[in-house]
């Protein structure tokens, strides 16, 4: 199948992904069986979801930090550059015109938990904490990234400049992604899945487009899906300590203009 029309399926199928699992999510009834004095009662209840808070075990960064690591080891490996190269010709093959979709898709899983939410298909958070969350992943995702483009200076394959790696566009889909998975996997896994196939759409993208490196899509990955966990690890204890018995407002929401994608916080104190 000529790359190419590899590519625009993978983006239609991240499209499709996310409208197929979104047009068949719906709320479940529950049948409760009841002991009363005049025998059994058997009455129907929307099914609840019941909150119950795990510690992130230390396994879970296992993949994201080996997939850092691989790109990391990239910077400094002739073999593995040479992987780099082919996969970047096999990418680069033929004259095309680029594909911006990329700069939108990256934030798409971010929006979907907010659109499903108005939807009526709640998450694992309020607006409160899941916009919190949102913004902390975001911060750990653009810190990192941007520190290490201007410590590794990796030249991009079009040569337009030094900060190829690791990908900020796939860092910030995976961390989408994982933003997604996080609060709806108690829900439904298909909510991670389709979040996962937009984020590796972006990051094949930002290959065909000539922008990144292999080793800086996967790099920007483990990146992304590292912060979000990350995020997610430290908020609770975050909460308990500064947010116990106080009423807050806040409203986070993902962004795109100019080229530059990012979150907007608006922040009220009672």
């Amino acid at each position: 199948m000529p790359l190419m029309l590899a590519i625009k399926r993978m983006v239609l199928i991240s499209v499709g992904t996310c409208s197929v699992v979104c047009s068949n999510a719906q709320y479940t009834d529950t049948t409760v069986i009841k002991n009363s004095n005049d025998g059994i009662k058997i009455t129907s209840s929307s099914l609840q979801h019941v909150k119950l808070e795990k510690p992130i075990k230390l396994r879970s960064f296992f993949v994201p930090a080996f997939m850092v690591a691989y790109g990391a080891t990239t910077l400094k490996s002739n073999r593995m550059k040479d992987i780099n190269m082919k996969v970047k010709e096999e990418f680069t093959e033929k004259q095309h015109d680029p594909m911006h979709i990329d700069n939108y898709l990256l934030i798409a899983p971010a929006v979907a938990v907010y659109g499903l939410n108005l939807a009526g298909i709640k998450g694992k958070n309020n607006f409160r904490d899941r916009s919190i969350l949102l913004m902390m992943s975001s911060v750990i995702t653009n810190g990192i990234v941007f520190s290490v483009k201007n410590i590794s200076h990796e030249k991009r394959p079009d040569g337009s400049d030094d900060y190829s790696f690791p990908s900020g566009h796939t860092a910030q889909a995976f961390a989408s992604a994982e933003f997604l998975r996080q609060e709806y996997k108690d829900v439904s896994p298909w909510y991670g899945v389709a979040g996962y196939v937009t984020a590796t759409a972006t990051g094949m993208l930002r290959m065909y487009n000539n922008k990144h490196w292999l080793s800086d899509v996967v790099a920007g990955a483990g990146v992304g899906i590292a912060s979000t966990k990350l995020a997610y690890w430290i908020y609770p204890k975050i909460k308990k300590m500064f947010f116990k018995n106080r009423s807050m407002n806040t409203m986070v929401m993902p962004f795109y203009q100019s080229g530059t994608a990012g979150v907007s916080m608006v922040y009220n104190f009672h």
